[in-house]
């Protein structure tokens, strides 16, 4: 029995390690997917879309929708707004994707700074930093972050946030416009996208929304 148990044990860890690297890689392409929709949306609307309020339960009103009133956003950061963008609400361990924009690019086209991307080459208030606090992408206007696997910063679809977010992870979920990429650590295990401004002005050129 020593010897069964021994053996099973030994199993389980890699098994447990597949079923985590399954959930990565898922989340990832789920980023990916959410990424793109919100490029599409700016392709089809002139802005960037505003997030979904992040405590809102799932089935209630306004749950998955933007959180605007036209022509502004009313919140820079909440979650992905799934409904409004037809991508998943949650990623593979079952959160929402927080979502951060720049409010100005957000704006209606005639009033937003995506009208006037041309002449001022910045729509992005976001910067992205690595481990060790170096700037890795500036001007950013728009980024999603799944908080991984210990969800530690998240809302459920409960409208719940899990607390007990530190050190870099907490600067993924303190509502403010600098944002953390690392490699997977013990004490941080988040995924982020973003949208850099370049890809974004070649998309919407190629489509016509900018000169």
């Amino acid at each position: 029995m020593l010897i069964i148990g021994f053996v099973l044990g030994m199993l389980l860890v890699p098994l447990s390690t597949q079923v985590d690297q399954q959930r990565t890689g898922e989340t990832q392409r789920q980023l990916d997917l959410v990424r793109e929709a919100v490029i599409g949306f700016a392709l089809a609307n002139g802005r960037l879309p505003c997030p979904a309020t992040p405590n809102t339960p799932t089935g209630t009103a306004g749950a998955g929708t933007e959180n605007r009133t036209v022509p502004n956003c009313n919140i820079a950061e909440g979650v992905a707004p799934w409904a409004a963008l037809g991508v998943p609400e949650t990623d593979a361990w079952g959160r929402r994707f927080t979502y951060r924009v720049t409010l100005a690019s957000a704006d209606d086209p005639a009033a937003g700074a995506l009208s006037s991307f041309a002449l001022t080459g910045n729509i992005g208030d976001i910067t992205v930093n690595d481990g060790a606090g170096v700037a890795i992408a500036t001007s950013v206007p728009a980024i999603i972050v799944s908080h991984g696997k210990n969800g530690l910063g998240s809302f459920g679809p409960d409208g719940a946030q899990w607390g007990g977010a530190a050190g870099n992870e907490l600067e993924n979920a303190d509502n403010d416009t600098t944002f953390v990429s690392q490699i997977n650590a013990p004490t941080f295990d988040d995924l982020v996208v973003w949208i850099p401004p370049n890809l974004l002005k070649s998309r919407m050129v190629a489509a016509g929304r900018l000169p």
